[in-house]
C-alpha cells in the first residue's frame, strides 16, 4: 500500500513489541522497519539502467519472506548494538529488536498482497505476484482511523492501559475494514461474473479491483479470445449488473513482446495490456489494462500508461510514471471517476 499506511502499520508493530519498554521511540523504529521494503524503488534504478527492469524490481526481493527473515537478524542486531549504550544499556534485548523488525518487515509485504499491484512474496523461489485485489493501493478508510489511534496513544505514558487500548483499537478497526473489503471483493466478483454470463460474453478469465482511494467503485477487465471487456460497478448502482462494457479488440502487437524486457512488462501486467503506436517514430504507448480507466467512458484513459522505445539496443520506458496531460487538474483527472462512483 502507500508509504503512509506502511509507516502506520510498522509503527503499530513497534509499539506492540517495544512500546512498554521504550515508549514513543518504538513507534519510530517500527515505522522505519515498515518503510525499509519500499526503499527498493530507489535501489532498483541503482541496480538496473533499464527502467522496465527497475520497475519490476519493486515488490520483488525486498518484499519477500526471505528478505524479512534476513532483515530480522541484520537490522535487529545493528539497531540493538547502536541503541544498547550509555543509560540505555540492558533496557532492551537483542530478541526485542529482532521481534520488532520481524513484524514490521513481514507485515509490509503481507499488507501489499491485498492490493492489485501484486507482491513477489516467495521470491527468489517463485516470481508469482500475490495479489488479492480487495483494497486500493491507497484507501483513507483503512489508514486514517489507524493513524488517529496511534497519534492518540502517543500522549499516554508507556505503561498506561489506555495506551495499549488505543493500539488495539487501531489494529482492530483497520482489520475489520480489511475484512469488509474482502467480503466486498467476493460480492463484486459475483456481480461481474453474472453480468458477463447475462451478456453472453465467453470470457476466459476476469479480474476486479477497487478504484483508487475507495472501496465503493470497482473496475473489472475480462479477457476473451478476441477482446478485452472493461466495466465499472458502484455499490450505489441501482441494478446489480455491470452495463456499458468498453470493448478493446485484440490486435497484433506492433512491438516484439517476446523480447526480454517487453516480456517483463507483459509478466508485470499478467498479460492484460495493449500497445499503441504514437506520432513519434520508434515510440509506443504501453497500457496496463489491469488498472482502472481514469474516465470510465474513455478506453484510452488507462491509469497505467507508459511510453516505450529502443534505448541502447534495448526496449525501455521513456517515463516510469503513468502519463498525464500537461494541463491536467485534480478535477479533470478524478472528476469522471467520482461522478461514476455516485452510481447509475
Amino acid at each position: 500500500m502507500d508509504s503512509i499506511t506502511q509507516i502506520v502499520l510498522g509503527a503499530a508493530c513497534g509499539e506492540a513489541v517495544l512500546g512498554k519498554k521504550i515508549g514513543n521511540k518504538a513507534l519510530l523504529f517500527g515505522a522505519i522497519g515498515g518503510t525499509i521494503p519500499d526503499l527498493d524503488v530507489f535501489i532498483g534504478p541503482l541496480l538496473y539502467s533499464n527502467e522496465i527492469q527497475a520497475m519490476a524490481f519493486h515488490r520483488g526481493f525486498m518484499h519477500s519472506i526471505l528478505f524479512a527473515l534476513i532483515g530480522t537478524f541484520a537490522f535487529g542486531w545493528l539497531v540493538y548494538k547502536l541503541y544498547d549504550k550509555g543509560k540505555r544499556v540492558n533496557s532492551t534485548s537483542l530478541r526485542d529488536w529482532q521481534r520488532l523488525f520481524f513484524w514490521s518487515l513481514l507485515t509490509h509485504p503481507i499488507l501489499d498482497c491485498f492490493t492489485p499491484y501484486g507482491t513477489q512474496l516467495f521470491y527468489p523461489f517463485s516470481d508469482y505476484r500475490v495479489a488479492f485485489n480487495n483494497i486500493a493501493v491507497a484507501d483513507p478508510l483503512y489508514t486514517l482511523p489507524f493513524l488517529i489511534c496511534l497519534i492518540v496513544l502517543m500522549f499516554y505514558k508507556r505503561n498506561s492501559v489506555k495506551r495499549r487500548a488505543w493500539l488495539k483499537w487501531g489494529i482492530g478497526i483497520s482489520s475489520v475494514y480489511m475484512l469488509f473489503t474482502i467480503g466486498n471483493k467476493l460480492y463484486i466478483d459475483s456481480i461481474f461474473e453474472d453480468s458477463l454470463v447475462k451478456d453472453k460474453v465467453e470470457f476466459n478469465r476476469f479480474r476486479t479491483q477497487p478504484t483508487i482511494f475507495n472501496n465503493i467503485l470497482w473496475y473489472g477487465v475480462a479477457e476473451t479470445d478476441t477482446a478485452f471487456y472493461l466495466g465499472f460497478y458502484s455499490l450505489f448502482d441501482k441494478e446489480t449488473q455491470v452495463k456499458n462494457w468498453k470493448i478493446i479488440q485484440k490486435e497484433n502487437s506492433p512491438v516484439p513482446m517476446n523480447d526480454k524486457d517487453l516480456s517483463t512488462l507483459s509478466w508485470f501486467s499478467d498479460d492484460y495490456f495493449r500497445v499503441l503506436k504514437t506520432d513519434e517514430v520508434g515510440e509506443y504507448v504501453y497500457k496496463d489494462l489491469r488498472y482502472s480507466l481514469l474516465n470510465p467512458d474513455d478506453v484510452n484513459s488507462s491509469l497505467f500508461s507508459f511510453r516505450i522505445h529502443k534505448k541502447n539496443n534495448r526496449w525501455d520506458m521513456k517515463n516510469n510514471r503513468p502519463e498525464m496531460e500537461d494541463d491536467a487538474t485534480v478535477d479533470s483527472v478524478f472528476g469522471p471517476m467520482i461522478e461514476r462512483l455516485k452510481g447509475k
